[in-house]
């Protein structure tokens, strides 16, 4: 999506992936490398001017050794604080940012006094992997078996997002406040809906946040920021994505700028656009049925297809698994029950099989 929005200023795109058929390189010169590939990195650098990154788990130590940090947006110093979520967290309670009470754990046996709590991978967690809930004693047969720390089980209300931009010299977008609602069995995100039906401070409040995060961070690019809103009313950070986020997609339809076309005019020195919402959106994740496992089939695409206001995102991936996110759909409408019924409707015919 990022390089749709490029080729329409004329920007060329080059990817380093894995995966020889990733769905950037329908659109991109894309070098087939794993991301520590020294030699490959340096074919990468030679061939482009700026560089940026849609996932945080890289070997920095790797990527310095080739290419200049100054050529990196957002600073390979801002990745090193996302990457390790206990460091993550350090950093932010240090800034005077709220975010719920943590502790290092060094054992399983440290839970105990504190349950019940969530316990969260420092590293490489991503879309709900590396994250647990523990209640109870019994429950931490399922604990993670990794360096963790834990955080106070939130009583949430809400769990919202908001997408912040800011550039090279400081100047900042924020979006809408985003109210997210996650898939429950793989704590993915199932459908988010914006803007967020919450009172107006608590929305002030939410972007103030955001934004102080991200200028802590000194961070240049797009900011994904997680935020919950508790039943006492405590807003409270939860974790930032250095990227283009989910949670920001619905931009591409409902937003006089996309989040897509805000990294792009990040990257190239080009003036911010408008943030602004033009219309109320709902995005639902496009996600691989339970027993999918193979050649992607959408089954239901066509009925899906013939409604008002939906706009259907298929990434491209050659493989269905299980729970596995495959596109998102956007559908947007001025009123909110039409949305919802829009919505529920899709998510009983559209199916991702094998």
């Amino acid at each position: 999506m990022d390089a749709q929005e490029a080729k329409k200023l004329s920007f060329n795109i080059v990817t380093l992936d894995p995966d020889p058929n990733c769905p950037a390189s329908l659109i991109t010169e894309n070098i087939v490398s794993s991301f520590s590939d020294l030699e490959k990195l340096k074919t990468f650098n030679d061939k482009v001017d700026i560089v940026s990154y849609e996932l945080e788990h890289i070997d920095i130590d790797t990527v310095k050794q080739v290419i200049p940090e100054d050529k990196i947006y957002p600073s390979l110093q801002v990745l090193e604080v996302i990457q390790d979520k206990f460091k993550q967290k350090s950093f932010f309670q240090k800034k005077g940012i709220p975010v719920p009470f943590f502790k290092e754990i060094k054992n399983i046996n440290e839970i105990k006094e504190h349950l019940p709590v969530v316990q969260k991978a420092k590293v490489g967690g991503y879309d709900g992997k590396g994250v647990v809930v523990l209640k109870k004693e019994e429950d931490l047969k399922n604990a993670i078996n990794a360096p963790s720390y834990i955080e106070e089980l939130v009583d949430i209300e809400k769990e919202l997002a908001v997408i912040v931009v800011r550039n090279a010299y400081g100047d900042i977008r924020v979006y809408p406040v985003v109210d997210m609602v996650f898939e429950k069995d793989g704590n993915l995100l199932d459908y988010l809906i914006v803007p967020a039906d919450i009172e107006e401070n608590i929305k002030i409040q939410v972007q103030e946040i955001a934004i102080s995060a991200v200028e802590a961070l000194d961070g240049i690019g797009v900011f994904g920021v997680e935020l919950f809103l508790d039943k006492k009313g405590r807003v409270l950070l939860n974790e930032i994505a250095p990227r283009p986020h989910n949670s920001g997609h619905y931009t591409i339809e409902a937003c006089e700028t996309s989040q897509f076309e805000q990294h792009i005019r990040v990257l190239t020195n080009l003036p911010l656009g408008s943030s602004k919402q033009v219309i109320p959106a709902l995005t639902l994740n496009i996600l691989g049925d339970k027993n999918a496992y193979g050649k992607p089939v959408y089954q239901g695409l066509s009925e899906v297809m013939k409604l008002d206001g939906v706009y259907i995102h298929i990434y491209g991936k050659k493989t269905v698994k299980p729970l596995r996110k495959m596109g998102h759909i956007t559908i947007i409408d001025f009123d909110r029950n039409k949305l919802l019924e829009k919505a529920n409707y899709i998510k009983k015919t559209l199916k991702v099989v094998s």
